[in-house]
């Protein structure tokens, strides 16, 4: 059992980290500002620290629980905001990075789980992509994050902090918000569960690599006890393009959809499909999920909160 403290965990991915955490008994506690995390997401059982992770009062927290193992996810995770507000993405992602890791080696913590992203990547030079590939990201977002990672680095060589960094493919399934900045797939659930317009920015054709958060969450475990001062990508290695995820809603909803076509959008790269060997080999990790079964498991969540809400 380890005590294990989660910035960022009354959110999307956060908060399936800390239930999977709580399913093989580790004690959790997670710092949160709410910003678009919600309360309500904190499992029972988990103690609930109300904080900005910029600020130097987490130390407090740190203090109060005294944690072994620190999984970092708070984060301003929205490319075409990180364009937007470029300080403050920096200030979300980078400074609040450094802060995190202070208290880290103040309180003597003995390793931190880093959410990193296949933003890093920008524009493939071939796929799947694995972690030796050249780091050039095309937006601020991707840009924040590289430079969160080299801080975790330098922090790990100067004072001897044991890492994992996780690179994420795109992220999906049961709590994403599709109100705000959210992924395509969350969005396009909730447009067809209201018989909305789905809006495409481009022509549909381009791909992800799209991973079940309940695989991510389950990365995490094994980053743990594994894969010590590593970077490692977390994806399925398959490829899925826009215009697929439709074909496959219609199908699981017996509906008929056509989307409606924008022009892309800043950012955006055309193709993305990221190597997950190495996560296999060092955390004895692979995905269980398939898309199709990913996405059943959200549709059925968000027809239940809708009729939790009707």
């Amino acid at each position: 059992m380890m005590r294990v403290l989660v910035t960022g965990g009354a959110g999307f991915i956060g908060s399936h980290i800390t239930e999977e955490l709580l399913a093989h008994n580790h004690e959790v506690a997670v710092i949160d500002n709410l910003s678009s995390g919600k309360r309500n997401q904190v499992p029972a059982g988990v103690v609930f620290y109300e904080g900005d992770v910029k600020k130097r009062e987490i130390g407090n927290f740190y203090s109060d629980f005294q944690p072994d193992v620190v999984i970092h996810l708070a984060a301003q995770v929205s490319v075409a905001k990180s364009f937007q507000e470029p300080l403050n993405d920096s200030e979300e992602n980078i400074i609040a990075t450094i802060n995190v890791l202070e208290a880290c080696v103040k309180h003597h913590v003995k390793k931190i789980i880093f959410a990193s992203t296949a933003a890093l990547y920008g524009s493939p030079g071939y796929l799947p992509v694995d972690e030796y590939h050249t780091v050039n990201p095309i937006s601020f977002y991707g840009l924040s994050k590289q430079h969160a990672e080299a801080y975790i680095k330098m922090f790990s060589e100067r004072y001897g902090l044991p890492y994992t960094i996780l690179r994420y493919a795109n992220v999906y399934g049961m709590r994403q918000d599709a109100n705000g900045e959210a992924g395509v797939v969350s969005i396009f659930i909730e447009k067809f569960l209201n018989n909305e317009p789905l809006a495409v920015f481009g022509d549909g054709t381009q791909t992800r690599d799209f991973i079940f958060v309940k695989d991510v969450a389950r990365a995490n475990i094994a980053a743990l006890t594994n894969g010590e001062n590593e970077i490692i990508n977390i994806s399925t290695e398959k490829q899925t393009s826009i215009l697929d995820i439709v074909k496959e809603l219609n199908e699981i909803t017996g509906k008929n959809e056509l989307p409606v076509f924008y022009e892309e959008r800043t950012g955006d790269i055309k193709d993305s499909c990221l190597t997950n060997e190495k996560a296999e080999t060092v955390l004895g990790w692979k995905p269980i999920y398939s898309f199709t079964e990913g996405l059943k498991e959200t549709i059925y969540y968000y027809e239940k909160e809708m009729l939790i809400q009707s």
